[in-house]
Formats: structure tokens, C-alpha cells, sequence
């Protein structure tokens, strides 16, 4: 089948239409990061910069660290943009872009999050990393997507209930990282947790600046809550968009979130960015490893 040109949008360069990358731009092992400054932050460590673009807030930087082929790419803040990346660099790999069709062998990306995160459970210290072993989306990005298969209902149901969850409100929808991922990057120092992504930064996320919430409990409620021994522990913006849609779509992902806030005790990290440095260099060190 080809794809219509209405769908599949492409530049008049043949690259595709938001990221404005071809497929010979990026590595099979790519970094996201939410803020475009941020993509300097990881090549900095680069032994060699091979490539870059910017197209609105898609910052594009494909290089070499110890020898591994390695891309980062900003994502924007928010699952809408989520869904523009993931769907974007699946069709850089796993679609003909001259002939509009799919490519009979399917190309596998390993897709590694780096970003920051607020804490809810008190004991969750600031400056610390945490492996989101599974993420909860408030937002309602995979409900547009055939996506039962990939999603673990008995959690959410669970989690709706403990909730009420108002019927106005979008279903949440729950998915797993990447496992060999997770083996590779894991320490006895990091944190595994569940993360909730949410679809706003102040409101959704139980911010009262000068707007009243309609739940003034619940991070109360979510930080009480617990499934099969576990527990929810943070809050951030884009996880569980990037999970669903890298099962969905046959990719490996994972997120490594520095925590900057803690919700619960009031207090945010003194170095923001010393902290964010050290877990680049943390991943980077291990993503060597791939093969």
C-alpha cells in the first residue's frame, strides 16, 4: 500500500515533515531530552559531532561517543509532541520514503529518555535517578491507538477506583519499559519506580498558583497508592507516550528521570544542572554497552 502524501507529509529535501531529518541522520540508539538546550548538553560529551538540524523545537544532533553511533534529539515538552517524534523517526527507519511503502524488514530502535522529574513519595531524595519501570498516562494520546495489547488495564482499573476518577477525565493507560534496557541500566543506586504522565505541568499535576484544582488531593491519593508491592513516584510529561507508542511500533525505550523536585517536602534541587550532567554521563557510559 502507498502511504498518501496527506499522511505521510515530507519536505521538499525528501526529509520528513516536523523533524526535517532523512533516514541517513540518525543512529539506531537515540537520546531524547525535552528542552532543544539540552541536546548540547549530551554532545558535549561526543567525541565527534556527524550531524545537525533544528526545525521548531525539534534540535537534532547525531554523533559518536566511545565509538558508538549515538543520536539526540529534543522532544518539546508533552505527549502531543511525543506522538509527532516516535511516529516521525519510525517512519525514518521503517518506511521507504521514495516509494511511500513499508519496509518488508523491520528496523528496531533502542529510544532513551533523559529527563527531569518531580518526586512524590517523601522518602525519594532530590538529585537522585529513577528508572520509570512503568508509566500511567493522564494525557490521551495511545486511546487514539489500537493499543489493549500493549496496555495493563488491571493497574489502571485499580488506580481509576482508588482515584474516582471523574468520568469527564481521559482513561489513563499503562505500559512497561523495555526490560533488557532496564537490566543494562539499572544500579543498586538508582530508583525503580511507576511514573505518572500528566498532561499539564501545574494543574494536572496538582500546582495551585492561582487557579483552584478540581482534586486538591490528588498527589495525596497517588502517593498512598500501591500495586503489587509497588508504589507510584513521580510525576513528569512524557513517559508513558514514548512507551506506548515504542511497544506499539516494535521500539525498545526506557526513562531515566533526575529528580530536581520533591512534592512532598516542598523542595527543589540546589544544582539543576550538575545533576542533569551527571546522569547524561551516567547513560552515555552505559548505552555503550548496546550492541
Amino acid at each position: 500500500m502507498i502511504i498518501p502524501a496527506s499522511e505521510l507529509i515530507l519536505n521538499e529535501d525528501g526529509s520528513i515533515y516536523h523533524l526535517g531529518i532523512k533516514p541517513e541522520h540518525i543512529a539506531p540508539t537515540i537520546i531524547t531530552v525535552g528542552d532543544p538546550e539540552r541536546v548540547h548538553q549530551v554532545t558535549k560529551y561526543f567525541d565527534t559531532i556527524t550531524y545537525t538540524a533544528q526545525k521548531r523545537e525539534f534540535h537534532t544532533q547525531t554523533g559518536i561517543y566511545k565509538g558508538k553511533k549515538i543520536t539526540v534529539i529534543s522532544t518539546g515538552i508533552g505527549t502531543d509532541n511525543i506522538d509527532i517524534v516516535l511516529n516521525e523517526l519510525d517512519a525514518l527507519v521503517n518506511i521507504d520514503l521514495n516509494t511511500r511503502t513499508i519496509k518488508k524488514q523491520h528496523t528496531s530502535l533502542n529510544i532513551i529518555r533523559i529527563g527531569t522529574s518531580g518526586a512524590i513519595q517523601e522518602d525519594i531524595p532530590i538529585d537522585s535517578f529513577l528508572i520509570s519501570e512503568m508509566a500511567i498516562g493522564f494525557d490521551n494520546l495511545l486511546q487514539f491507538y489500537k493499543s489493549e495489547h500493549v496496555t495493563n488495564t488491571e493497574i489502571t482499573d485499580r488506580l481509576k477506583e482508588h482515584l474516582q476518577w471523574g468520568s469527564k477525565k481521559s482513561d489513563p493507560y499503562a505500559v512497561s519499559y523495555d526490560k533488557s534496557l532496564g537490566n543494562l541500566l539499572k544500579n543498586d543506586e538508582i530508583i525503580n519506580g511507576i511514573t505518572i504522565t500528566n498532561s499539564g505541568f501545574y494543574g494536572p499535576q496538582g500546582r495551585i498558583l492561582r487557579l483552584p484544582t478540581a482534586n486538591n488531593r490528588i498527589n495525596d491519593l497517588l502517593q498512598c497508592f500501591t500495586f503489587k508491592n509497588k508504589r507510584i513516584t513521580n510525576l513528569e510529561m512524557e513517559t508513558a507516550g514514548i512507551y506506548g507508542l515504542s511497544k506499539l511500533l516494535g521500539h525498545k525505550a526506557i526513562s531515566m528521570n533526575a529528580i530536581l523536585a520533591n512534592r512532598v517536602t516542598k523542595k527543589f534541587s540546589n544544582n539543576p544542572l550538575e545533576t542533569v550532567n551527571k546522569l547524561i554521563a551516567y547513560t552515555l557510559e552505559k548505552i555503550t554497552e548496546i550492541r
